[in-house]
């Protein structure tokens, strides 16, 4: 049945997807060799995509794939050697990875705590922000092998060329191939910074899982899911670290919202327009008293300055209850920690709210020459959205065409398309 046929896939793909980090996680740890490692992940995972549909999942994903990339370096490493050895080394070898396998695969199938320091992917991701890459690469390097998003996703994050970030990504395998320091979990004076660069990571990828940069669909539940689980796992490990516990905060305020956040026919509503009795107070609690906790202790990371912004919005009743004058002072506090323009952007909004839309529009004007925003939607939509608050009617129609024009999200093109129409009727 193509019903049938088509569920069966959509399950392999999800089961592919949930497992690919781990395995690579899994494969790194023994043979510490980023690109032979992704190499042979992708192949089992071809290979997982054709054998599951036809013979059925296996009773152990995990430690299926985990199987077939060994088996695959494996045998890279025996084509080196001559005949005659390599058939005296497999029989033992095999006994090996079958040994190694179930004692990989074991803690997976008796259910592993949440938390744990085991977790293949938590692995994966302290590997990934490898000390002989710059924090950039190793974010991006992150993005693309524990998030599973494309070059063109991570540039988008990145704020850069789709081509540049492919090359960027380039550059860092070579990078970690051409070193001698391994893929292993950071020493305890690396840590630090270490846990900087994952949480950054984290935190890209929940942004793509809750405003999806390119495609039909306005969110990726799954990628947002992911991140606020490998970030419980972060905060159970580091629960006195106040940006850990900040960054946690903020996705749960953020993602409290998801249910509001669109139609039934996954049109865009914005913070404005949303039912607010659909959001998860379960998030909003939970997220407030880890914002509070936070900033008891004086820190007042950007993370943390975040949190409290969502808070306030979640907070509110309504959007007219909002407490503008205090957003628009946590802005400023997170301008002076964070140097990203669209921090600036989001003041503006804010600035405009307290003090009218001219006020928010002379302050956008100082991000006109910021390179880093010149081919980016949001800035026009901003000026769009402004615009038509003071009244600028053509002006506005300008910019809401052209930010649909840059957008490469289906859902946010038709919402700025259907502003534009409403002025024009």
């Amino acid at each position: 049945m193509p019903a049938d046929t088509d569920r069966t896939r959509a399950r392999v793909e999800a089961l592919l997807r949930e497992h690919a980090p781990q395995v690579l996680g899994a494969v790194l740890r023994r043979y510490r060799d980023f690109p032979s490692a992704e190499d042979a992940v992708q192949e089992a995972l071809l290979a997982a995509s054709i054998a599951w549909p036809r013979d059925g999942v296996p009773d152990s994903p995990r430690a299926w794939l985990i199987q077939v990339a060994f088996r695959r370096l494996t045998d890279e490493s025996r084509a080196d050697h001559a005949r005659r050895r390599r058939e005296d080394l497999m029989a033992t070898e095999r006994q090996r990875e079958h040994e190694e396998t179930q004692a990989i695969a074991a803690p997976l199938e008796h259910g592993s705590a949440p938390g744990s320091e085991k977790d293949d992917v938590l692995v994966l991701l302290f590997m990934c922000c490898h000390p002989a890459l710059t924090p950039a690469s190793a974010i991006a390097l992150t993005l693309r092998a524990v998030g599973g998003l494309t070059t063109a996703e991570i540039a988008k994050a990145f704020l850069v060329s789709e081509s540049t970030m492919a090359q960027r990504i380039s550059r860092a395998k070579e990078t970690i191939r051409d070193s001698a320091v391994p893929f292993q979990m950071p020493s305890a004076a690396e840590e630090p910074e270490r846990v900087r660069a994952v949480l950054q990571v984290l935190y890209l990828i929940f942004n793509e899982g809750y405003a999806n940069s390119v495609g039909p669909d306005l969110q990726r539940p799954e990628l947002a899911d992911e991140a606020i689980r490998l970030t419980r796992i972060m905060h159970a490990l580091r629960p006195d670290d106040g940006e850990v516990a900040g960054l946690l905060a903020l996705m749960l305020l953020t993602d409290a919202r998801r249910a509001a956040r669109s139609s039934p026919e996954g049109d865009l509503i914005t913070l404005e327009d949303q039912d607010r009795s659909l959001w998860d107070q379960a998030e909003i609690a939970e997220g407030i008293a880890l914002v509070e906790k936070a900033l008891a202790t004086g820190s007042g990371g950007a993370y943390q300055v975040q949190a409290a912004i969502a808070a306030v919005h979640d907070e509110a009743r309504s959007f007219e209850d909002t407490d503008w004058p205090q957003i628009l002072a946590l802005y400023g506090v997170l301008e002076r920690v964070s140097d990203n323009p669209i921090v600036t952007l989001n003041r503006a909004v804010a600035l405009a709210m307290v003090h009218g839309p001219r006020a928010g529009l002379d302050l956008l004007r100082d991000l006109d020459g910021d390179p880093r925003l010149q081919q980016h939607h949001r800035l026009d939509a901003v000026r769009a959205h402004l615009l038509e608050m003071a009244g600028d009617t053509s002006g506005a129609l300008a910019h809401y065409r052209r930010a649909a024009e840059r957008t490469t999200n289906a859902p946010e093109q038709r919402y700025l398309l259907a502003r534009a129409a409403r002025l024009t009727s």
